[in-house]
């Protein structure tokens, strides 16, 4: 449904979207045959204001497709609610430096051809109601197909990224029926041999469900009939993952909890684990890339290669992100007005602001939090947007604001606003430590703390997702609590007690074993957690299935 290709192009809205967009760049790097396939999303997703009682306001993101991609003499109709929706793809390019090229296609209905109505179904990224959520994934999944065909593509293998874009397996059904009479079980055959599957979300909320109402509705009994859709994706309501997992025949999660949590979720299927990677180059602050360069010259290509960054200079690798940190500085200093210490330990946390990735664990106890800045002066800056129906995520922003005031001026706090990908680039290298503090087992990877990564950033995480792999205690970085959810409810006292007893003390009185843990950091997880190494994985073992 999203994909991150540049800061200005707003068709993304967070993880999801730059995953996507850093495994377009691996594939561009890689020189897979791949084409993508995703939404225009002419109106964005958020941009985001804070108010001065420190609500979000939120307000449409537009960006013109005409000014970043190619428009394609091609269209392709899809049938919405009984109407015929004409859709056309955008071209956008990715370019591997050394010259391989990788089509991204951007949907969009924004054509004189269409009802008014129906034009703006490819505005609003994750906007509207249910019936609007539907008619996007009938463009994205349906119409995807129909414009790969449209446009000549010989597609041996669709890879659906989440639950969105399911409905393509039931257009590849509805054409196999067409096609002969060969029985319904040689058909889903048929469809689970070229679809694979990647779920991201072990969270209920996530996994899209439609009244069979809405489908007869939307689609129609002329595409394929609610009774027949019902054995593949639920008895009661269309559940978009229950239809991928269906009709795919190669399902994995994003990382190897995920994919336990997926397997509990959904018993039965088999579930396997390629965990997440981010794109080195795209997320290497200039300094560090320079570092990396001068002893690792392919290491943007193969960034397996930095396995052997513990051989870089400390004074190096100290002075690269003292300029990273300086940038950010600067620039939460232009956004908000706030002066922070360059010598003083900096915590960043920056996730989508809703309530399983408890962005106000850190205020959790405002004594123990006033008395460790005494102890060890620290400063905090914290990014990111709520859904504008996540009233919790919403509520989440207020109290943040509202603790940071109350926090003010014994601790510097900022909260920069409209968290994006440029302002990322700028958050993962500049800070000293990433704090992510997910409720296990609710995070299914993520990827912001393999940015930091790459940066020498040190991550303090709870062992979730991604995490629970990359985390050697006290050499890639810190744990927060154990491993599983029954130690939850201690996760604000760990904490505190990891920052006091751990990471503070490390930074202000060893800075030879701060900077040696940065360089095990780098060497550790930027070597493996990284795109290249993820899409070398689907290639292998979902792509190329015996």
């Amino acid at each position: 449904m999203e994909i991150a290709l540049r800061p200005e192009i707003h068709s993304y809205s967070g993880g999801l979207g730059i995953l996507a967009g850093d495994t377009a760049r691996s594939c561009a790097d890689l020189e897979l045959p791949v084409v993508f396939v995703s939404l225009a999303s002419r109106a964005g997703y958020l941009r985001q204001e804070i108010a001065p009682d420190g609500s979000q306001v939120g307000y449409d993101d537009p960006w013109e497709p005409s000014e970043w991609a190619t428009p394609l003499d091609a269209m392709i109709a899809v049938s919405v609610e009984g109407r015929s929706v004409w859709i056309r793809p955008w071209l956008y390019v990715v370019a591997c430096p050394l010259g391989h090229l990788v089509p991204v296609l951007l949907l969009d209905t924004d054509l004189d051809q269409n009802a008014p109505e129906d034009r703006s179904i490819t505005d609003h990224l994750y906007g509207g109601d249910d019936v609007y959520r539907l008619k996007q994934e009938v463009v994205l999944g349906v119409g995807g197909v129909r414009t790969l065909q449209a446009l000549g593509f010989s597609i041996r293998t669709y890879h659906l990224n989440e639950g969105h874009a399911a409905l393509l397996t039931l257009e590849l059904l509805r054409r196999r029926r067409r096609s002969g009479p060969n029985g319904l079980e040689h058909e889903v055959d048929h469809v689970r041999d070229v679809c694979v599957f990647t779920t991201h979300t072990p969270v209920e909320a996530g996994h899209d469900r439609f009244s069979y109402e809405h489908v007869r509705r939307v689609l129609g009994d002329d595409f394929i009939a609610p009774d027949e859709i019902r054995p593949l994706a639920g008895e009661d309501r269309l559940n978009m993952t229950r239809l991928a997992l269906n009709l795919s025949g190669y399902v994995n999660g994003v990382a190897r909890r995920h994919a336990e949590t997926t397997q509990r979720m959904f018993p039965g299927y088999r579930i396997a684990a390629i965990t997440n990677g981010v794109h080195a180059p795209t997320w290497t602050h200039a300094g560090f890339a320079e570092l990396y360069q001068g002893i690792l010259p392919n290491w943007g290509h193969e960034p397996e290669l930095l396995v052997r960054a513990d051989q870089l200079p400390d004074e190096e690798v100290w002075a690269a992100h003292q300029a990273a940190k300086h940038e950010l500085l600067d620039e939460v200093r232009r956004r908000t007005g706030i002066s922070m210490d360059q010598n003083a330990p900096l915590i960043g946390f920056a996730r989508r602001m809703t309530g399983y990735k408890r962005p106000d664990l850190l205020f959790s106890d405002m004594q123990r939090l006033r008395s460790l800045a005494a102890k060890f002066p620290f400063q905090v800056v914290v990014a990111g947007k709520a859904h504008p129906r996540d009233t919790q995520g919403q509520q989440i922003i207020r109290d943040v604001h509202a603790r940071m005031r109350q926090l003010s001026p014994e601790i510097r706090m900022a909260f920069l606003p409209n968290y994006d990908m440029a302002l990322a680039r700028t958050l993962v290298a500049g800070t000293d430590v990433w704090l992510n503090t997910p409720l296990p087992p609710l995070e299914a990877s993520g990827t912001s703390g393999m940015k930091a990564a790459l940066n020498g950033v040190l991550n303090l995480s709870v062992l979730d997702g991604w995490w629970i792999e990359a985390c050697v205690e006290g050499v890639t970085g810190w744990s927060i609590g154990r491993d599983g959810p029954e130690g939850a409810e201690q996760h604000g006292r760990d904490l505190y007690d990891k920052l006091e007893g751990e990471v503070l003390p490390l930074y202000y009185h060893d800075r030879a074993g701060w900077i040696r843990m940065m360089k095990q950091g780098i060497s550790k997880i930027a070597s493996y957690f990284n795109s290249q190494r993820m899409m070398r994985r689907y290639t292998t073992e979902a792509y190329v299935r015996p």
